[in-house]
């Protein structure tokens, strides 16, 4: 029988969009001779549905430029998703269709899900959040678990991580909303003591290059915070590489993971944001980067250490960045959820390194069911 996967898709983030075009491409290269796909879409406002139509890699560009409405994608009329837990019974968990007329709710039917393919990037679906869910339910799912998709969530945390590891990390400060709030000015006063012009400024928990800018004086570095500050809590200060070289490297595995053929971002603006990546066409990548004898090595090596610094499994993009006229190699962050659009580096570098998509997501699937089942070998009681 066909092994019937839950890809969840959407979520309360401002990634919601580019989770739109990952969903549909993840959908439309699961092998229908193996896998019967259920897509279950999360609303801005976090409600859970079935989807008429699910997503395609048309309408969710037209999404993301802002030409369609996410919520011009059709769902049930009237028609909600429950998720009912069964942690002791296999399959785990069970879609309940549940219809609501005058106060009297009727069970429509049920849907039982084989393994979960989480594809919401952000908060709210990548920071860990989702993942504690379907531990409760007891449910297989694709990707890392509860503390290493809460840690690469967190790009200070990340940091922390890594540098315990040894790896190498750019120098950065964190500032607090409640810091910024208090004391703006004393706040840039100490950021530019200790660090030299130009900074990178971006919220700790987001992705997709939201909120990030460039600051080359005082006033932008005012307003990167300002703009940080809207989405989030805690925000990170990094000192910019000069002239840096965006690297990419993709992780598979659990126990014994695997690394990808290094890419490199060529932005077409001054630093890849979330412009760059989605709606300007000038952008460009190049799979494998042009790298001297060992550095490609190096970089996988580091991808794989970093990987498992964060107690990584199941998959996660490491983006890395070096200087263009030095040797220096900084690992930046990790992506536990990283995009599968048709842009996205993940599923193109492992394309490049001879894995396409349609092996790739069964590869991870495989993956996810491996670590389920060696979860359940654990003893839960003190007595046999």
């Amino acid at each position: 029988m066909r092994l019937r996967v839950g890809v969840v898709y959407g979520g309360r983030s401002s990634e919601h969009e580019v989770s739109l075009a990952s969903a549909a491409e993840v959908i439309g290269n699961l092998d229908r001779h193996l896998y019967e796909p259920v897509p279950i879409y999360i609303s801005r406002e976090g409600r859970w549905s079935l989807p008429v139509q699910p997503p395609t890699t048309t309408s969710a560009a037209e999404v993301i430029k802002g030409e369609k409405s996410p919520r011009a994608e059709p769902t049930l009329t009237e028609v909600e998703l429950h998720f009912v837990a069964h942690p002791a019974e296999a399959p785990a968990f069970t879609i309940q269709r549940t219809h609501d007329s005058n106060g009297v709710r009727t069970v429509i039917d049920q849907l039982r899900l084989d393994v979960v393919f989480p594809v919401v990037h952000g908060p709210y679906g990548e920071d860990g959040t989702l993942q504690g869910l379907l531990e409760l339910g007891n449910v297989p799912y694709v990707g890392s678990g509860v503390l290493a998709s809460s840690v690469a969530m967190d790009k200070a945390v990340t940091k922390t991580l890594l540098g315990a590891s040894g790896l190498p990390i750019v120098e950065h400060a964190v500032v607090k909303a409640s810091q910024w709030d208090a004391n703006p000015v004393g706040t840039i006063d100490k950021i530019m003591h200790g660090f030299e012009l130009p900074l990178f400024v971006k919220p700790a928990n987001l992705g997709s290059s939201v909120g990030v800018s460039k600051a080359k004086n005082r006033a932008e570095l005012e307003k990167g915070i300002d703009l940080a500050r809207q989405f989030d809590n805690k925000i990170l200060v990094e000192v910019a590489i000069p002239e840096a070289r965006e690297l990419e490297c993709a992780v598979i595995g659990n126990d014994i993971p695997e690394a990808s053929v290094v890419g490199e971002i060529v932005p077409a603006r001054e630093f890849y944001d979330y412009d760059s990546k989605y709606l300007d066409v000038n952008s460009t990548t190049v799979i494998p980067a042009s790298l001297e004898p060992g550095q490609a090595d190096e970089i996988r090596t580091m991808a794989v250490k970093s990987f498992q610094a964060i107690n990584g499994t199941g998959m996660a993009r490491v983006d890395f960045l070096m200087p263009r006229h030095g040797k220096q190699i900084y690992v930046n962050e990790l992506n536990t959820i990283p995009g599968f659009t048709t842009i996205s580096m993940y599923a193109n570098l492992w394309q490049a390194s001879g894995l396409d998509y349609p092996r790739l997501v069964g590869r991870l699937i495989d993956l996810a069911l491996e670590r389920h089942k060696a979860k359940q070998q654990l003893r839960t009681r003190l007595t046999s």
